[in-house]
């Protein structure tokens, strides 16, 4: 067997990775790269490590788009086989890569207008609604805890990563010329104790382990502190009237925080002000939330026993209209505006913050991670002047960074994961999701408390076993 790291290889972004034996070669997770947007497209177009169209199967963690995005364009280069998933991933597929190339096509629409008046080449779309359509019929979902023979010699069980929506840490088991190999691969790991989704489960012990370390070298707050910090951050919105502008993932952290806001403003810990989802792809991501309360935890579900929406209250507005979101640019503050991407790099949050960043009023709120250059990264590191459509505007919004709020482990939870694994039996933990300083802590962490072979892979590099 071998494994080539594609993706994801010393980057937080474009989880990939290439696995051959001798009956199948399949890939784990085919998501999109973000960074430098002339970088990334290239990236994002090219499959230079292997052929699409000798590629058997898809095997996908969950529905981030830095982990399921390019499946199109793997489908567009020829790629015909079976793409496992749970339920719950294929129902976010569903709305997400469509999303996905709805926004490629609005944005590169609306850069190519002003490359024009440049007289630069214009940019072109990775994938097309078309491509999407292809890709959705391959998907075979798959239930939580199922023993499934995808291929033969290959055994894969999907455990709850509690990440998102559907998140899943993968269990396969390899036969290959008469050896069983047992390979784990954390997808993008969840916290313990956060809202609405259940706790990670832990994977039965494996020979090689493929596991992501977004914040390898960092804890982050307190979950239970968040609705906290967030109370904190609505009162001086109140006592300023200013408006909070909030980039958030569609899928998972735009949940959490509308459920902390409920709770907020139900136990009156601070004044109820009108919120925003200003995001399609967030009004039809809360519908697939509310089709699958099987993956919500004990209190959430408790939450829905007693009739309650957690996802829906009294001054809450769902925006899909784009001339409705135009307008919240006209209204006074206090007011919260929760918009997609969560880095910036697309959507309606670039409008939003083009038109409140260079007021001091204003707060931007940063709930989660952002890969380095891009947008929110750059708002993250307080830079002067950022770049939104190719112009340069001031930042002078106040920035506020609450970590608490974020769906991956931290260092001390991912290291209570890994450490559950008989660490005698393990061949190779790979360290892949995560920059190269947040990875060479975690992997100096694993060695104190006994792991003998912590590799952190570069892209391109490849393993026999």
């Amino acid at each position: 067997m071998e494994i080539k790291f594609i993706g994801a290889a010393r980057t937080v972004t474009g989880s990939m990775h290439l696995i051959k034996t001798v009956d199948s070669t399949f890939l784990l997770d085919c998501g999109l790269f973000q960074g430098k947007r002339k970088e990334a497209f290239e990236i994002n177009r090219t499959f230079d490590q292997f052929d699409p169209a000798e590629i058997d199967f898809v095997i996908l963690s969950h529905a981030h788009i830095d982990h399921a995005g390019n499946i199109p364009s793997l489908v567009k280069k020829g790629f015909k086989g079976k793409i496992f998933s749970t339920f719950a991933t294929k129902d976010l597929c569903n709305i997400m890569l469509r999303d996905s190339a709805h926004v490629q096509e609005k944005d590169v629409e609306y850069v190519n207008k002003r490359r024009k008046k440049h007289h630069k080449k214009p940019f072109e779309i990775l994938y097309d609604e078309d491509d999407v359509a292809a890709s959705l019929r391959l998907f075979i979902g798959i239930n939580y805890h199922h023993d499934i023979e995808i291929s033969p010699g290959i055994k894969l069980a999907f455990l709850d990563a509690g990440h998102i929506l559907g998140s899943a840490v993968t269990f396969l088991s390899i036969k290959e010329n008469g050896t069983i190999i047992n390979l784990g691969f954390t997808g993008d790991l969840g916290r313990p104790n956060l809202p609405i989704l259940k706790d990670p489960e832990k994977l039965p012990n494996v020979d090689i382990l493929i596991c992501e370390s977004t914040y390898g070298g960092r804890d982050h707050d307190n979950p239970i502190d968040a609705e906290d910090s967030l109370t904190s951050v609505v009162k001086k919105a109140v006592n300023r009237n200013a408006k909070i502008i909030i980039p958030a993932f569609s899928v998972g952290r735009t949940q959490e925080l509308v459920y902390a806001l409920h709770r907020i403003f139900e136990s009156k810990k601070a004044p109820r002000i009108p919120v925003y989802v200003d995001s399609p792809l967030a009004v039809n991501a809360t519908e697939v939330f509310r089709e699958h309360p099987e993956c919500f935890d004990f209190e959430t579900s408790e939450f829905l026993l007693k009739s309650e929406d957690p996802f829906g209250f009294n001054k809450l507005m769902y925006i899909t209209n784009v001339e409705d979101s135009k307008k919240l640019n006209e209204k006074d503050g206090p007011y919260i505006v929760i918009s997609s991407s969560g880095m910036c790099e697309a959507g309606r949050i670039q409008h939003h913050l083009a038109n409140n960043i260079e007021n001091p009023n204003n707060i931007v709120l940063i709930v989660g991670y952002s890969a380095e250059h891009t947008l929110g990264r750059k708002i993250i590191n307080k830079e002067a002047y950022v770049n939104i459509f190719g112009e340069q505007y001031k930042l002078d919004a106040e920035v506020i960074v609450m970590e608490s709020f974020s769906a991956h482990a931290d260092a001390s939870e991912l290291l209570d994961y890994c450490s559950a694994f008989d660490k005698s039996r393990m061949n190779k933990l790979f360290l892949v999701h995560g920059e190269i300083d947040q990875q060479e802590i975690f992997r100096s962490r694993l060695e104190l408390v006994g792991f003998t072979s912590v590799v952190i892979p570069e892209k391109g590099d490849s393993f026999t076993f």
